[in-house]
């Protein structure tokens, strides 16, 4: 009995996963003023992928993404200044809105506060 219980827990957890496929605008205020991130996410089960751009470091692909529950988190390698870096994201999804922190290893502790809205 109790493994039946484990499995219908672990069944009905997967299938909360929420699905933010689609595309995603996000905003954030950062040192030198406010600035602007598109996401473009596919959801596969609990498997994140796609791309995101911005103005300043262009396009970069989403990989290591995944969702458990409301909380999402991927990595990308974005170019700045002829470096790659890679930076981390973490956010949690409550309806049509994302609230992200990004950060670098090299920021040391410092981070980025996005939120994003579903545009289609």
């Amino acid at each position: 009995m109790k493994r039946l219980l484990a499995v219908l827990a672990l069944c009905a957890s997967a299938g909360l996963a929420a699905d933010i496929s689609g595309n995603w605008k996000a905003t954030a205020e950062g040192p030198n003023g406010a600035m602007e991130r598109t996401f473009t996410f596919k959801v596969d089960g609990n498997k994140v992928t796609g791309e995101t751009t911005s103005s300043m470091l262009g396009k970069s692909t989403i990989t290591d993404g995944k969702i458990d529950g409301d909380t999402v988190t991927f990595t990308i390698t974005a170019n700045f200044g002829g470096n790659d870096m890679k930076i981390s994201y973490k956010g949690k999804i409550s309806g049509n809105e994302i609230h992200f922190t990004s950060s670098t290893a090299a920021n040391e502790g410092q981070s980025i506060e996005w939120v994003a809205k579903k545009t289609s």
